[in-house]
């Protein structure tokens, strides 16, 4: 076991490197810079344009400016906002829990949704049930979720008079206000991952339920509940699990624009703030924080296949 965490956690390390040079590269070459963002709005000179990108550091080979940054990063340093002046650690730090509790319940939502509702429509295969619920999976998929929250946010302000509240309340000090804030965002996001979780649940239940030790379980004369939950679910968990894993990115991205739809002040809004800024630093620092959490998560993902699945552990450890 200790051998196999070990391995994934060595293969962690040159993705990182690869991800945060691309992330750094991709940063400075985009259109425009921050000086020009920054002086746009009023004449100025060439030479206070330079001035300025050198007291930045932006007049730096490209390849120094990585080493700089990336040495700051081993140090636990961020950088430091050329808007805010304030530590990109720090900023990020205020906003991090925003985005936690965000995606951490949007996971949630995915698995309560997906995983049972895949279970459902495996046990009653073909049957109208099933037709209606993979028919749901598909609609899920197709309409994006951005369009159905704002479609939400209108008709429920136009027929019930109602909106999530504006100012950012934290679930220790007003649970009531937290939850309204979260738990619509939340549930929409999770719509488009619980229906790729719950396709991807009926099909390996499906397959498990025709293996030859579930046919001698209901032999033996054990409940169907058993049967399904004991013997079929986990082994047929493995596929969902890798679909959680990607799932997770695909939440951590949808933040960005989630967060900016309901006014939320998460990682996600900083980061399209930051990019309209040309905010170098915030970019960069947010992008690879955003990166880290997924890289992270994946490995987890690894490490729950040999608890699922001990044959993976002990395969890998021979």
């Amino acid at each position: 076991m200790q051998r196999y965490i070990i391995q994934r956690v060595v293969l962690v390390i040159p993705t990182l490197i690869i991800v945060s040079f691309l992330l750094f590269f991709l940063v400075r070459v985009m259109p425009g810079d921050y000086v020009h963002a920054k002086l746009g709005d009023v004449a100025y000179t060439p030479e206070e344009a330079q001035e300025l990108r050198h007291r930045l550091g932006l007049d730096r080979p490209i390849y120094r400016q990585y080493v700089i940054w990336i040495g700051g990063i081993v140090r636990g340093d961020l950088g430091e906002s050329l808007i805010t002046r304030e530590s990109v650690r720090a900023e990020l730090g205020e906003r991090v829990e925003v985005t936690l509790e965000l995606g951490a319940l949007s996971l949630m939502f995915t698995v309560l949704i997906g995983v049972p509702i895949g279970v459902l429509a495996a046990v009653r295969r073909d049957s109208l049930l099933d037709y209606v619920l993979r028919s749901a999976a598909i609609l899920g998929l197709a309409i994006p979720g951005f369009w159905i929250a704002i479609v939400v946010l209108v008709y429920a302000s136009i027929w019930f008079g109602w909106s999530p509240p504006i100012i950012y309340q934290r679930f220790t000090d007003d649970p009531n206000s937290n939850m309204q804030q979260f738990l619509l965002p939340a549930a929409i996001m999770a719509l488009g991952a619980a229906a790729v979780v719950m396709r991807m649940t009926r099909s390996m239940v499906l397959e498990v339920l025709g293996q030859d030790y579930v046919r001698t379980a209901r032999a033996k004369g054990l409940r169907e509940v058993v049967v399904l939950v004991r013997h079929a679910l986990r082994n047929a968990l493995i596929p969902v699990v890798t679909i959680l894993g990607v799932s997770v990115a695909s939440l951590i991205g949808g933040t960005v624009i989630f967060e900016n739809i309901f006014a939320l002040p998460g990682v996600g809004r900083y980061m399209i703030q930051a990019v309209a800024a040309r905010d170098y630093p915030v970019v960069e620092g947010v992008s690879l924080a955003l990166t880290v959490g997924i890289v992270l998560v994946n490995l987890v993902v690894d490490v729950s296949y040999s608890l699922l699945d001990p044959r993976i552990r002990f395969r890998t450890e021979g």
